[in-house]
């Protein structure tokens, strides 16, 4: 019997029956194999999102896993293909997906969020967000594409080109992935994280990182760009001294890419933009593009997500991923779906 992983209420999750039923029509029934836990996830499961995540409720959209049956109409996939799911429905009809940004659909559903995830051991999908894996790509690597999307879509964003200097704030998983991509887009990179272990990380990475608590960080960026300023800052901490540090390091006609989720606003220094002439995009989600670029990064290795993974628990031990994210010293924890689901309890 296929289990799941059900966030039931804040700080609550149980391990329960899968409903299973064959994928209907335009459907793929998965069977996951490995799921990541980001930062949204652990936003539901302290219940900061019960105005929009229903109870009892499966999530997680960072995934890998493989076909196992296809529904009447589906082409072009087989049971034991590899795959990662794009979780994002629209509805076509929005003005944003008229206008061909479907991802930020005015109605879009968040798979994993807005409705049924990844985290159980049976799912059926519509077969429009199947993206192919390679079948030598390990799947416990392949549940970081999703990440990597999300950094490969904010570099394109950023419109980061060869030569440019990059500051990213934030060395959380996907600070370091969007200096991993910047970095393969040619720019040469900082991070900017006070957390030490994150800092050793990203040098272990070959990435330069500084600790704000210590560092003078708009002087080091001098000296780093003999006194222009930084082409592009990346605001990844979701903190106000992150904004400020993102906006202070700006070269003239820089360019600022907001990537974190502030849950309040924010002071900007305005008055900078102005003298400085400075650009601020907003960076969300992604789109097929982006997934299909990050399956090649992370195929050959340019983005090695291997080193990010601190952590694989099985299903029915999803709550202590949550618990080692909450206690810092971890990048990634993903949960492995083919591990049973010893000690379960419905």
């Amino acid at each position: 019997m296929p289990f799941a992983v059900r966030y039931t209420g804040a700080r609550t999750l149980d391990t329960a029956p899968a409903h299973s039923s064959p994928p209907g029509p335009g459907e793929v029934q998965l069977a996951p194999a490995f799921v990541g836990i980001c930062g949204t996830d652990l936003h539901i499961f302290h219940g900061d999102m019960d105005a929009r995540v229903s109870t009892p409720s499966v999530i997680g959209h960072e995934m890998s896993g493989r076909v196992v049956r296809v529904g009447p109409g589906v082409e072009g996939w087989r049971p034991g293909d590899a795959v990662t799911v794009m979780p994002l429905r629209w509805d076509g009809t929005c003005p944003a997906c008229r206008a061909d940004h479907r991802h930020i659909c005015h109605h879009l559903d968040f798979i994993g969020i807005d409705s049924p995830g990844a985290m159980q051991q049976c799912w059926n999908v519509p077969a429009s967000t199947l993206v192919r894996l390679p079948a030598y790509l390990p799947l416990r690597r392949a549940a970081l594409v999703e990440p990597t999307a999300v950094a490969v879509h904010d570099v394109d964003r950023a419109a980061v080109r060869d030569g440019e200097r990059v500051i990213v704030v934030g060395g959380g998983p996907v600070g370091i992935l969007i200096a991993l991509v910047a970095r393969a887009a040619g720019a040469e990179v900082r991070v900017v994280e006070p957390s030490g272990h994150r800092r050793l990380l990203a040098d272990e990475l070959r990435l330069t990182s500084w600790d704000p608590a210590t560092d003078d960080i708009p002087e080091l960026v001098r000296q780093w760009t003999a006194g222009a300023g930084a082409d592009v800052a990346f605001e990844v901490s979701g903190s106000a001294a992150g904004v400020s540090t993102a906006v202070e390091v700006l070269r003239v006609r820089g360019r600022m890419c907001l990537v974190a989720i502030h849950s309040q606003p924010r002071e900007v220094n305005l008055h900078r933009f102005f003298w400085r002439e400075l650009t601020l995009v907003g960076a969300r989600l992604y789109d097929r593009t982006d997934f299909e670029t990050a399956v090649s990064l992370v195929t050959d290795g340019t983005v090695p997500v291997e080193r990010l993974i601190s952590r694989v628990v099985p299903l029915a031990q999803a709550s202590t991923a949550f618990e080692a994210l909450e206690g810092g010293n971890v990048m990634k924890v993903l949960v492995d779906c083919t591990d049973g689901a010893r000690g379960a309890s419905a």
